[in-house]
C-alpha cells in the first residue's frame, strides 16, 4: 500500500483506485490501544510505556482487580482487616466516585492488559446497595478490558438486609458470592461477636445457591470451648448446604485486636486444636472437596480463580481504603497500598489522588521468598518455570535454598515443580524459612 506523509497544513491524498478495489469496509481498529481505550489524560509517554510493557512481556501475567469496601455493621473482636463500624451511614456515591478516580490513576500502569477476576472484599461489601455495585462495575467495564468470562466475587454477611439484595448483585454482574458464616452455632456466633444467627446463615446460603453457580462459605474452627464434635457439626452443616467452596480458617489471636489483647477463655490448646483441624479437613475431603490451598476447599473446577492468581504470584490492582496491590513492570515489581482510613482516602481522592497511594518496589533479593510465600500455600504448588516467569529470577539462582528444603523433606524432589510435601504443608513456616 502506498504511504503518503503530509505536514499538518497539507491535505492528505488518497489512492482512490486502491479504495475502489476493496470489496468491503475494513475494521475500525487503526490504533493501539484502540480508540475506546484512550482517556483524556492519555499522552505520548503513556503510549510508549504501554508498547514497552507489551514488548517486555509484562502484559502476559494474569491481572486481577481487588476492590475494598471498608465498612461493616460491627467490627468482630478477632478481625485485623481494615474495617470500620458504621456510625453515620454509608457514603456510597462518594466512595464509588473515589474508587473510579483511584482506578483511573492506575490505568497507565496496566494499560492494555485484560482483567480476569474482580473481588469485592471488606468490611462487608454487601452493605452497599445493588445499584451502587452496578454503577461501580459499569464504570470498571468502561475503563478496563474485562474478560467476558471474568469471575466477579462479592463478600456478604448472612443478615436479612443483605439477603434481600442478592438478586440485585447478580443482575449487576456478580458471578460468585462468598458468605461469612464462621459458625452455625448461635453460642459460638455470640462469642465471635457476629451479628447473625445460624438460621439466617442457612437462609442466606440457600438463597445464594438459587442465584449463583459458585458460592463460598467462610468457617472458623478452634473456637472457644469447641470440641471435635461441635466443629464437625459446623462442617457437616456447611457441606449439606450444597456450597461449592468452603474456606476453613483456624481462629488466630491477631495483634491489635480485642482478642489479641484479651484472648477469650476456653480456646483449645495446641494438641486439641490440631485434632479439630484434622477432623475438619478430613470431613471436607471425604465429602469430595479438593484441599487446594492451606485454608481453601473446593468442589472440582470450583476453585476461587481470584485467590489462585494471588497464590501464583499474578498481578492485581488494589483500589479502595487500605487496599493492597502488586503490579509487574519490565524492570521491577511494585507493591501499592492505599490510605487506610475511609475519611482520609475519600478526601485525598477528591483533591490529590496520588497522595493516597504508597508505592514500594520489591527488592530483587526478596522476590524468591515473596514468590514462595504465596506459591507454597497451594497443595499442588506451581510449575518451577513460573518462578522466572513471574519474578525474572531463574531457579538456578536459589538452587541452594531449594536443595535445603528438599533435604529437610519439606519440598518435593520433582525438578519440574515447586510442591510442598505433606510435611511441608504441615510445617509451612519452616519451609518458607528456607527461602529467607
Amino acid at each position: 500500500m502506498k504511504i503518503i506523509r503530509i505536514s499538518n497544513d497539507e491535505q492528505p491524498e488518497f489512492d482512490r483506485e486502491l479504495i475502489a478495489s476493496l470489496p468491503a469496509s475494513g475494521p475500525r481498529y487503526t490504533s493501539y490501544p484502540t480508540a475506546d481505550r484512550f482517556y483524556k489524560d492519555f499522552n505520548e509517554q503513556e503510549y510508549i510505556r504501554t508498547l514497552e510493557l507489551r514488548q517486555a512481556g509484562a502484559l502476559n501475567k494474569p491481572l486481577s482487580l481487588y476492590i475494598h469496601i471498608p465498612w461493616c455493621i460491627k467490627k468482630c473482636p478477632y478481625c485485623d482487616f481494615n474495617s470500620h463500624s458504621l456510625k453515620n451511614g454509608l457514603p456510597e456515591a462518594a466512595y464509588i466516585d473515589a474508587l473510579l478516580t483511584d482506578l483511573q490513576l492506575e490505568l497507565p500502569n496496566i494499560w492494555g492488559r485484560p482483567v480476569e477476576t474482580i473481588f469485592f472484599g471488606g468490611g462487608t461489601p454487601s452493605l452497599f446497595q445493588a445499584e451502587s455495585i452496578d454503577r461501580l462495575l459499569s464504570g470498571v467495564r468502561s475503563l478496563l478490558r474485562l474478560q467476558p468470562e471474568a469471575e466477579i466475587t462479592l463478600e456478604a454477611n448472612p443478615g436479612t438486609f443483605e439477603i434481600e439484595k442478592f438478586q440485585g448483585f447478580k443482575d449487576a454482574g456478580i458471578t460468585r458470592l462468598s458468605i461469612g458464616v464462621q459458625s452455625f452455632n448461635d453460642d459460638m456466633l455470640a462469642r465471635l461477636g457476629r451479628v447473625h444467627n445460624g438460621k439466617e446463615a442457612l437462609t442466606a446460603i440457600a438463597t445464594a445457591l438459587k442465584l449463583f453457580d459458585k458460592v463460598n462459605i467462610d468457617l472458623m474452627y478452634a473456637l472457644p470451648n469447641q470440641t471435635v464434635r461441635t466443629a464437625l457439626d459446623d462442617v457437616q452443616t456447611a457441606i449439606a448446604t450444597g456450597a461449592t467452596h468452603i474456606s476453613a480458617y483456624h481462629l488466630t489471636m491477631e495483634p491489635n485486636t480485642p482478642f489479641g489483647h484479651t484472648p477469650p477463655k476456653g480456646l483449645p490448646q495446641d494438641e486439641a486444636a490440631l485434632d479439630i483441624e484434622d477432623a475438619v479437613h478430613g470431613a471436607l475431603e471425604g465429602a469430595g472437596f479438593i484441599h487446594y490451598e492451606t485454608s481453601a476447599f473446593a468442589k472440582p473446577a470450583m476453585q476461587c480463580r481470584h485467590n489462585l492468581n494471588y497464590w501464583q504470584f499474578g498481578d492485581y490492582l488494589g483500589i479502595g481504603a487500605g487496599a493492597h496491590g502488586k503490579i509487574s513492570y519490565p524492570d521491577r515489581i511494585e507493591r501499592t497500598v492505599r490510605r487506610r482510613h475511609p475519611n482520609d482516602y475519600l478526601a485525598l481522592m477528591q483533591s490529590q489522588p496520588s497522595e493516597a497511594v504508597e508505592r514500594k518496589t520489591i527488592a530483587a533479593e526478596d522476590l524468591p521468598f515473596e514468590f514462595m510465600m504465596n506459591a507454597l500455600r497451594l497443595t499442588d504448588g506451581v510449575p518451577a518455570a513460573m518462578l522466572q516467569e513471574r519474578t525474572g529470577v531463574p531457579a538456578a539462582k536459589i538452587m541452594a535454598q531449594i536443595e535445603t528444603a528438599r533435604q529437610r523433606g519439606l519440598l518435593e524432589t520433582d525438578p519440574t515443580a515447586f510442591r510442598p510435601t505433606e510435611r511441608g504443608r504441615l510445617f509451612l513456616n519452616d519451609l518458607l524459612q528456607c527461602f529467607l
